[in-house]
């Protein structure tokens, strides 16, 4: 089997998505939109479609519906695909205002997730894995990512806003374990237990050896500690979003992209905030990721059925 690039792992998601509602339902509300999206989502199936299209080898491993399955495969995405035919597949339904996300998530076969992923990950040959979930074992996948890295392997990790993982045994040492720790204004926060983002950012600088916070419209920011002392920022292109689901999510992508081909932190910085804003110029996470480095534009009508 010939190396790829990049593997992600994670959790996937068939979801839906109501658009342009006014605000959030009140109790008791009907809001009814004549936007709506179902798409594939998932940090893990997100980063992995806008690093492919980008051209990097990629693979993913995850639990996938049949429908996410045949579309990663149309982006040149090697699927391994944990989900056995008879279990039910994660389902994510996203309410959507112009500033604001609400979710509600039918988790199927995540819940058995993690246990089956070292060993799919065990037969796979990439230069990077990129891992996109809140792990339940800590120690267990602080294992695992060592034992990648004495092979050669570099890993990132995205957690996502999960609060009980910062008291969960192993987690400092999983989030130091990892080359680079992705998060957004808010978990960077969360994590650190702090009440600035200044404090935030002297907690990451010394718990991981390098972390990239995303920044939304104000653009991204790469830290590290140690002898690299690393501190550089870069802003966003200025967009008119339709959609911010899973947008750090490409953003990740667009980094690993430039991060692998030997970019400086700066042009890591730049393409990912470029991926991630052409990812609102349609609802959902993937239908208006591009295939080439051009400035974000909207994609047409038919790139993100409605």
């Amino acid at each position: 089997m010939p190396r790829i690039d990049l593997l992600t792992v994670g959790e996937a998601f068939q979801d839906l998505i109501f658009v342009g509602l006014p605000h959030m339902p009140r109790n008791g509300e009907e809001l009814k939109t004549a936007r709506f999206v179902a798409t594939i989502g998932g940090g893990a199936v997100i980063t992995a479609t806008a690093a492919s299209r980008l051209g990097l080898r990629t693979a993913i491993v995850s639990a996938l519906s049949r429908d996410a399955s045949l579309a990663l495969r149309r982006d040149r995405v090697r699927v391994v695909n944990v989900k056995r035919a008879a279990e039910a597949h994660a389902v994510t339904v996203s309410l959507s205002t112009k500033h604001d996300r609400g979710f509600v998530t039918f988790n199927g076969v995540n819940d058995q997730l993690e246990a089956r992923l070292p060993a799919a990950i065990a037969g796979q040959r990439a230069r990077h894995v990129h891992f996109a979930l809140a792990p339940r074992s800590c120690p267990r996948w602080v294992r695992i990512v060592e034992g990648l890295r004495a092979h050669g392997v570099t890993t990132s990790w995205d957690f996502g806003w999960n609060p009980s993982l910062r008291a969960a045994s192993g987690f400092s040492a999983l989030a130091g374990a990892c080359d680079i720790v992705f998060v957004n204004e808010a978990e960077a926060s969360m994590y650190a237990r702090a009440r600035t983002i200044a404090a935030a950012i002297r907690y990451w600088r010394r718990s991981a050896q390098n972390t990239v916070v995303k920044l939304g419209p104000r653009g991204s920011r790469w830290i590290a500690g140690g002898e690299a002392g690393i501190d550089v920022a870069a802003p966003a292109p200025r967009v008119r979003a339709v959609d911010t689901t899973g947008a750090g999510d490409a953003f990740n992508g667009g980094f690993l992209f430039a991060w692998l081909g030997g970019q400086t932190p700066r042009e890591c910085l730049r393409v990912g905030n470029v991926i991630g804003a052409c990812s609102t110029l349609a609802a959902g996470g993937v239908a208006a990721l591009p295939t080439s480095l051009t400035r974000p534009t909207r994609p047409p009508r038919s790139a993100a059925p409605m």
